[in-house]
C-alpha cells in the first residue's frame, strides 16, 4: 500500500523539469510566507496584547472618573448632565441611562477582544468597590444598541457619536461599559480604545497582506518560469538531438550558449556524436574489405580442394569453406541491412502489400491479401524490407501467406500468417536471435542465413513499432507488425 500510494503521489507531480522546478520555487515561497506570517502574527499578537493591556487600564481609569461622577449626582440629574454632554458636540464617553443593562452582541473572535474587555471589568472593579454589577464587551456600531428601547448607533445624530464613530467605511469596535448605579438605574457607557483598529494587529490574513503577498508570489513565479524556461530550453534540445541521433535523422546544431555546464555538455555531445559515427563508418568499411577480400583466398581453396584425391578430405573442406562464406555474408548481411537512412511519412498499406502479394503470385505463390484502406506512420523502404523478409520466411516454411491489417487501439496492426508446422513454443523467444535457424528450417531453406526475423524486428522497432511472432491457434506462424496510424484513412 505505501508503494501505491508512492507512486500515486509521484504521478501527480509535473512530469517536466520546467514543471517541477516552477512547482518547487512556488512551494518554497509560500512555506516561507506562511512561516514569517506566522511569526510576525505571533509576535504582533503579543506586542498587541501588551498594548491592549496598557490602553484597557487607561480606558478603565476614565471610565471609574466618569461613574464617580454621575454617583455623585442626584438620579434626576443624570439625564440632564446627558443631554449637555450631547449639545456640546459630544465626549469620549456616549452615555444613557438605563433601566436594565441593554443586551450586547459581543465579539468574540479574535481572541484579543474578550481578554481586553475582561482586563477593563477587572480594572473597574478593583477602582470602585461599591458598585455591585459591572459588565464590559466590545461590539461592532452596526450590532450595537445603545438603550433598552432598541435604539441603534448609528441611528443616532452625527454630532452625538463622532468620537465613538470615526468611519462608517472601516468601522472600530467600541467598548461598552455597564455600571448598575442603583437598583433599576444602569449607566451605559461607550467609547473607543486608542488605537481604535487594535484588533486588526494580531490578525494574519488581512486584505492588504493578502494583495502584497499575492503580488509579490505572481513575480516570483513569473520570474522562475522564466529563469527555468530559460535554463533548461537548451536541454530540451540536446534531448531531441539525442533522440534524432538515436534514430539515425538529422541532429540539429547545439547552440554554443548558455550555462557552462550546458556548453560542456554540448560539446562531449557533438565529439560523442563524432567517434559513433566513426566508429559505424569504419564498422562498414571494415566489413566491407573483410568481404571482398575473404571472398578471393576462399574461391581459390574451393578450387584446390578439387585437386585433392581424397573424397572424404575433399568434401569436409568444401563444408568448412561453405560455412566460412556464409558466416562472412551473414556478417556483412547484418550490418547492412540494419543501416537504412530515411525519413518516416505516411505509407499506404493497400498499395505496398498489393503488389507484394501480386509480385509473388508471378512466382507462383499463394498470397492473400485483403484491402484495409489503413495508413501507417513508417519508414517506406524500411517497411517494405521488413515484410519481405516476413513474407519470404514465412513462403519457405509454409504453403502460403493470408496477410491482412487492421485497427486497434489507436495503431495499426499488420499479420501475417502462414499455413506451414509452427516452431515449439520453447524456440519462440530465440526466434529472433541471429543465425538461429530450426531444424525443419534448414532442411527447407539451406541458404539462409538465420537473420531476416531479427532485422525485421529492428526495423519495426526503429519507426516505434513492435512485431511479435506466436503460433497460430489454427496452425502455422503468425507475425504481428504493430505500427503508429497515419495521418488520415482512404
Amino acid at each position: 500500500m505505501p508503494e501505491r500510494r508512492r507512486a500515486r503521489a509521484l504521478r501527480l507531480l509535473p512530469q517536466s523539469l520546467l514543471g517541477r522546478l516552477a512547482s518547487a520555487l512556488v512551494a518554497a515561497v509560500l512555506l516561507s510566507q506562511l512561516v514569517g506570517n506566522a511569526i510576525w502574527a505571533r509576535q504582533s499578537r503579543a506586542e498587541s496584547d501588551r498594548d491592549s493591556g496598557a490602553a484597557a487600564l487607561s480606558v478603565a481609569h476614565s471610565a471609574a472618573t466618569t461613574v464617580r461622577f454621575f454617583l455623585s449626582l442626584p438620579p434626576n440629574y443624570h439625564p440632564i448632565v446627558i443631554q449637555q454632554f450631547r449639545e456640546m458636540g459630544g465626549t469620549r464617553f456616549f452615555a444613557t441611562i438605563n433601566r436594565a443593562p441593554v443586551l450586547i452582541n459581543a465579539i468574540g473572535d479574535p481572541e484579543l477582544a474578550p481578554r481586553t474587555a475582561a482586563r477593563v471589568r477587572a480594572a473597574l472593579t478593583t477602582t470602585l468597590p461599591g458598585v455591585r454589577r459591572i459588565d464590559a464587551a466590545f461590539a461592532w456600531p452596526d450590532q450595537l444598541h445603545v438603550n433598552d428601547q432598541g435604539v441603534r448607533m448609528l441611528d443616532l445624530p452625527d454630532n452625538w457619536v463622532q468620537h465613538i464613530v470615526p468611519s462608517t467605511s472601516k468601522p472600530a469596535p467600541v467598548l461598552v461599559i455597564q455600571v448598575e448605579l442603583r437598583p433599576d438605574h444602569w449607566l451605559y457607557l461607550a467609547t473607543l480604545m486608542p488605537n481604535p483598529y487594535f484588533l486588526d494587529s494580531g490578525r494574519l490574513l488581512t486584505s492588504d497582506r493578502l494583495l502584497l503577498q499575492g503580488v509579490t508570489l505572481a513575480f516570483v513565479l513569473l520570474v522562475a518560469l522564466l529563469v527555468v524556461r530559460w535554463s533548461t530550453y537548451p536541454l530540451a534540445v540536446l534531448a531531441r538531438a539525442a533522440d534524432a541521433f538515436g534514430k539515425g535523422e538529422p541532429v540539429p546544431a547545439l547552440p554554443d550558449s548558455g550555462s557552462r555546464e550546458f556548453v560542456k555538455t554540448a560539446r562531449a555531445f557533438g565529439a560523442m556524436q563524432a567517434r559513433i559515427q566513426g566508429y559505424i563508418e569504419d564498422r562498414e568499411r571494415l566489413f566491407v574489405a573483410i568481404s571482398h577480400d575473404l571472398r578471393t583466398p576462399i574461391m581459390r581453396l574451393k578450387f584446390r580442394t578439387e585437386l585433392l584425391d581424397d573424397d572424404a578430405t575433399r568434401t569436409e573442406f568444401h563444408e568448412d569453406l561453405d560455412e566460412l562464406d556464409i558466416m562472412v555474408k551473414s556478417a556483412l548481411q547484418n550490418v547492412q541491412d540494419s543501416q537504412i537512412h530515411e525519413n518516416r511519412t505516411t505509407v499506404r498499406l493497400d498499395p505496398l502489400l498489393g503488389r507484394m502479394a501480386r509480385d509473388a503470385a508471378l512466382a507462383r505463390h499463394q498470397v492473400t491479401y485483403v484491402a484495409s484502406g489503413l495508413r501507417v506512420q513508417a519508414k517506406p523502404l524500411a517497411l517494405k524490407r521488413a515484410i519481405g523478409n516476413l513474407l519470404d520466411n514465412g513462403l519457405y516454411y509454409g504453403d502460403r501467406v493470408d496477410i491482412r491489417a487492421y485497427a486497434a487501439e489507436g495503431r495499426v496492426r499488420i499479420e501475417l500468417r502462414d499455413h506451414g508446422p509452427g516452431v515449439p513454443a520453447a524456440a519462440l523467444d530465440i526466434l529472433f536471435d541471429a543465425n538461429v535457424r530450426l531444424e525443419h528450417g534448414r532442411d527447407r531453406n539451406s541458404d539462409g542465413h538465420g537473420l531476416g526475423l531479427g532485422i525485421a524486428r529492428w526495423l519495426v522497432r526503429d519507426m516505434n513499432g513492435d512485431l511479435v511472432i506466436a503460433n497460430h491457434e489454427d496452425g502455422g506462424l503468425c507475425a504481428t507488425i504493430t505500427l503508429p496510424a497515419g495521418l488520415a484513412t482512404d
